[in-house]
């Protein structure tokens, strides 16, 4: 399988987004409704329109709520280059990916290895096939080493650049390190040359590799301000990031398809029009503290949390609690195998 976020952000150095102090309790603070059994409060920012409790509504299948505000910052995927290492064809190859790289495809892909048990270099081969990357690349030469990070989603996009680089005419190799503190220092060093990098939180390494001491955050909820500041921070150190794509990996709420259906929403600004008295939240115990979780879904939303519970953060303990109806809303993660993209 692959690894939870709170695995992932421990090898990669991702931001503290849910993974610093733990709540006052660690334990449910309200009890969730009834399914079914909606009720009538006020909103507490009496903004929405309605005054419905949403009660949780049970099912198989999960589906990620549009973060239509931008609360969380944009880890889209990115290749990142060594400068010295830009070609035509190199660029060509690895946008193309890009541009082929939905949110509906990196979820496909991480339930093809995470859940369907298919090696991430067939995994790879089979979304290069399908999507017909490999097709009129032409141009390239000499060797490109892609290094992997130690979780499979990673694993798998590497292999997918080494692909369309193999086909582009490149002397591809896919190098296995770790955590983004290893790889990142070989990058530098040119000992590999390409790696696929999630934005927000690459602009993050690399301004606090910058300015140690600095606080606040570089990058934002909009991809084309963070690969901004991105290509600025990375300059310096001989690496260039090309076209994000559309897919993410990072912080996202989910439903059940039953609820969405139910009450009519795609969006968190559905979510918190819909359910002007609340809904129950469910993610990692210091989800209640923290800007990218409840507060920003506050803050942002202006959504009512009716009762929180203490899950863990994006793995089966919150995908559990929506599918039986503890909860109707849960911190997830936005490629996670499990979900369908509203």
């Amino acid at each position: 399988m692959r690894p939870s976020r709170i695995h992932l952000a421990a090898a990669l150095a991702v931001l503290p987004l849910v993974l610093a102090a733990c709540s006052d309790s660690g334990t449910k603070t309200a009890t969730p409704a009834t399914p079914g059994s909606e009720s009538s409060s006020p909103s507490a920012s009496g903004s929405s329109s309605s005054s419905t409790v949403c009660a949780p509504v049970p099912g198989e299948q999960l589906v990620a709520l549009v973060d239509d505000k931008n609360l969380q910052n944009s880890d889209n995927i990115v290749p990142v280059v060594r400068t010295d290492k830009l070609s035509d064809p190199l660029m060509t190859a690895l946008n193309s990916v890009s541009a082929a790289l939905s949110q509906e495809a990196l979820n496909a892909l991480n339930k093809a290895t995470d859940v369907d048990r298919v090696q991430p270099a067939q995994a790879a081969s089979d979304f290069v096939r399908d999507q017909g990357l490999a097709d009129g690349l032409s141009g390239g030469s000499g060797p490109i080493k892609v290094v992997a990070a130690n979780f499979s989603e990673n694993q798998t996009l590497a292999n997918v650049y080494a692909d369309v680089l193999k086909a582009a005419g490149f002397q591809s190799s896919v190098v296995q390190l770790t955590n983004r503190e290893v790889y990142g220092a070989a990058l530098e060093k040119g000992d590999v040359d390409v790696v696929a990098e999630y934005a927000a939180t690459f602009t993050e390494f690399l301004a606090k590799k910058a300015t140690p001491a600095a606080t606040g955050s570089t990058a934002s909820g909009n991809i084309d301000a963070t690969v901004a500041a991105l290509k600025e921070l990375a300059a310096p150190r001989g690496l260039t990031p090309l076209t994000p794509a559309e897919a993410t990996d990072q912080n996202a709420f989910a439903v059940t398809q039953a609820f969405a259906d139910r009450y009519k929403v795609s969006t968190l600004t559905d979510l918190a029009s819909a359910c002007g008295g609340g809904v129950t939240l469910g993610g990692p115990p210091e989800c209640p503290q923290r800007p990218f979780c409840q507060l920003g879904l506050q803050d942002t939303y202006k959504l009512k949390v009716a009762g929180f519970t203490a899950l863990d953060a994006g793995g089966p303990l919150s995908k559990n609690a929506l599918k039986t109806g503890k909860v109707a809303l849960s911190l997830v993660f936005s490629s996670d195998a499990s979900l369908a993209v509203s």
